[in-house]
């Protein structure tokens, strides 16, 4: 049934199997370690890497309303996915943000049964498009004191097709 020489070969089974793995680690760490022998260390090759040394192209400063004369709603649909987390389109359809239907010309703070923080109203009275477009490019610093946790959208395009295609929402 049970006597020592199964218990022996167990042991010798699992001692030997811990031994091979730290022979196995030890063996790979010398095989593997950067060299450290004689004391020369040089590098194998080098990775040339740009320093950004030349200033990245500005945006062409063009006027609001040229952009906005511009905006592709069908674009604006892809930038709704960032949204689309905190707000809903559906009228009166509130979620951790207020609905967004009819916001384009709506008072400030007026989406029905949301519970705003009130630094937008010390912000704009009317989201116009221009007050939108303000808006979306930095939140907390458009409104200080809102609690919009988004960061806000870097691309310009970006905030004119968003805003074209909320504008079809009234």
């Amino acid at each position: 049934m049970f006597d020592t020489m199964t218990l022996t070969k167990a042991a010798g089974a699992f001692l030997s199997a811990w031994l091979v793995l730290l022979l196995g680690g030890w063996v790979a760490s010398e095989l593997y370690s950067v060299g450290h022998h004689g004391g020369d260390h040089h590098q194998a090759y080098s990775v040339e890497i740009d320093t950004g040394e030349e200033p990245a192209e500005a945006e062409p400063d063009v006027p609001f309303e040229e952009r906005f004369a511009s905006a592709d709603a069908g674009r604006g649909e892809r930038v709704w996915s960032k949204c689309r987390a905190c707000h809903k389109l559906e009228a009166g359809e509130n979620a951790t943000g207020p609905y967004l239907h009819g916001i384009v010309g709506r008072d400030v703070g007026a989406a029905d049964g949301f519970n705003y923080s009130g630094a937008l109203s010390d912000a704009a009275d009317v989201w116009t498009p221009e007050a939108l477009y303000a808006f979306l490019e930095d939140p907390k610093g458009y409104a200080p004191g809102t609690s919009m946790a988004f960061v806000g959208l870097d691309s310009s395009d970006d905030r004119v097709n968003l805003i074209a295609y909320l504008e079809t929402f009234e």
